[in-house]
């Protein structure tokens, strides 16, 4: 079989900006250690308006209104720089947090999504349709709760709040008594995943791509739902599949920290290349953990809490048709548990190893695809630049082995990275976010190829010190799709060999008479 290809990519952002405040992990901390802290005093006022997220740049970027080049020609601080308002891409859409909110109700199948009759009253007509369901009405049995209610619930951690300009709108139940892995909570949080993911599988739709002929399902984000029994199970994968009429598909999750997608995609291309599916999608729904989780650095420069979305993915990895960009397989670097962990190493293991077996040099690479994390919400955090830090440090490896001169980096950097633009939603920046500029560039034949580099910090689960990483090269289509029987072909060729074998049966036979 010929090597997987990419046949179309999305991504969604939603605009959560009261689910930052109430569920964010560090703003849930701070409240528990000190309701009054200055931070949780002064966050109200660094959220930005959802015509604000529209026309932030880098928002723009990730749905691809704007390419990651010229991103970088506009003057930073991005969000003092509004150029763009259209909430739809041609990669996908940000979603407002009302309608987001329906995408809950929409995906919740227990019952466990309420909402106040004064949220219903003031946004069921403006929520209840998108374009992309059709006919479906997203608050179809929509569950009514008020607010004294959900109040009492919460008081009792029974629930937890959904609030909607700073005024309660409904709540999310806990789905046990006792099982503290199917908490309000863990629900919450598993809700959300599952309405991110779902909303980027479905913008997949506006490529042309037919839901119903994807056979399997990756689903690679940081969350992981189970209960007491089997605490991360699963199965996000078949539960977003169900929702946007997979109908022909199974699925699972793969989990591996900021390196899961990475992990996802080579999967899904080590099945369609073996011939075991035709059609998978990689999908990935957003963290609730992570919004705001650099926001108090963001309150003391005096700048907006910009990680206020919830961002997504999905990608479909198919069998080579002869014209999309293929997965090159032969080119996979990995850091192995023996590589270490120092930046050299890893970054050696990951890209200089693979290549160099390939024969292929570091400049050899047109693009390369690193943790694409937005530097407007990283530097304030003093966590730097973090994609310049990855290309230079390519670009380091590359002069060590003698592939570029040193005065040769700084023109390396320009032309094989790129500005960063994703949102810090862990899992979503690595690597994934250029998926669908990289194929466009491909198929536009504005590059040959580029590298997508997956890397994850194992550490933070307390069972190793180990880091983890892994990358591949996609490339510009041979031409060549691999080689496809109908079954009338494979009638005529098991008839054709019946008949040889008979035949020197025959043959043998009378030269033994």
């Amino acid at each position: 079989m010929g090597y997987a290809v990419i046949k179309g990519v999305s991504y969604v952002l939603a605009h959560t900006p009261d689910v930052l405040i109430q569920h964010g992990s560090v703003q849930v901390q701070t409240r528990a250690k000190d309701p009054s802290d200055s931070y949780l005093q002064q966050l109200n006022a660094h959220l930005r308006p959802y015509e604000d997220v529209v026309s932030y740049p880098a928002n723009q970027c990730y749905i691809g209104n704007l390419t990651p080049q010229q991103l970088a020609e506009i003057p930073q601080p991005w969000y003092e720089n509004k150029e763009h308002t259209s909430q739809q891409g041609k990669f996908g859409e940000i979603y407002c947090q009302e309608l987001f909110y329906a995408m809950l109700n929409h995906v919740d199948v227990f019952n466990l999504v309420y909402f106040t009759p004064e949220f219903i009253e003031t946004y069921q007509e403006k929520i209840s349709h998108h374009p992309l369901y059709g006919d479906v009405d997203l608050m179809a049995g929509h569950q009514v709760i008020s607010k004294d209610e959900i109040l009492a619930m919460a008081e009792n951690h029974q629930a937890e709040v959904l609030m909607m300009n700073g005024e309660l709108a409904g709540c999310v139940k806990a789905a046990h008594d006792e099982d503290e892995n199917l908490s309000a909570h863990i629900m919450l949080e598993n809700l959300c995943t599952k309405a991110s993911g779902v909303m980027s599988a479905m913008h997949l739709k506006q490529q042309g791509i037919d839901l119903e002929s994807v056979e399997y399902i990756i689903e690679c984000s940081e969350e992981a739902c189970g209960d007491i029994n089997q605490r991360g199970g699963g199965n996000f994968a078949k539960a977003i599949g169900e929702v946007v009429g997979c109908t022909m598909a199974s699925g699972s999750d793969v989990r591996g920290f900021c390196a899961a997608p990475a992990h996802a995609m080579t999967q899904a291309s080590a099945l369609v290349k073996a011939g075991i599916f035709k059609n998978v999608m990689v999908v990935a729904g957003g963290a609730v953990a992570k919004l705001g989780m650099n926001g108090r650095d963001h309150v003391k420069h005096d700048m907006p809490v910009l990680e206020d979305c919830l961002a997504g993915f999905a990608c479909l990895v198919s069998e080579n048709d002869g014209v999309s960009p293929e997965i090159n397989t032969d080119i996979v670097g990995r850091h192995q548990i023996g590589t270490g962990s120092s930046p050299q190493a890893v970054m050696t293991a990951l890209i200089a190893n693979p290549l160099k077996a390939a024969g292929m040099a570091m400049t050899d690479v047109d693009k390369y695809s690193v943790e694409m994390q937005n530097p407007e919400i990283t530097k304030p955090a003093g966590a730097g630049n973090v994609p310049e830090s990855n290309y230079k440090m390519i670009a380091a490896l590359a002069v060590k082995e003698g592939q570029l001169e040193r005065t040769q980096l700084p023109s390396f950097v320009q032309e094989h990275g790129m500005t960063g633009f994703a949102p810090t939603q862990g899992h979503i920046p690595s690597g994934v976010p250029f998926l669908g500029f990289g194929r466009e560039m491909i198929m536009n034949g504005d590059i040959n190829n580029f590298m997508m580099v997956g890397k994850g910090s194992l550490f933070l689960g307390r069972m190793t010190n180990l880091f983890d990483g892994l990358s591949f090269v996609v490339q510009k289509n041979s031409g060549k799709q691999s080689e496809v029987f109908d079954e009338a072909q494979v009638k005529q060729v098991v008839a054709q060999a019946m008949r040889d074998v008979a035949e020197n049966l025959l043959n043998r036979e009378q030269g033994e008479q």
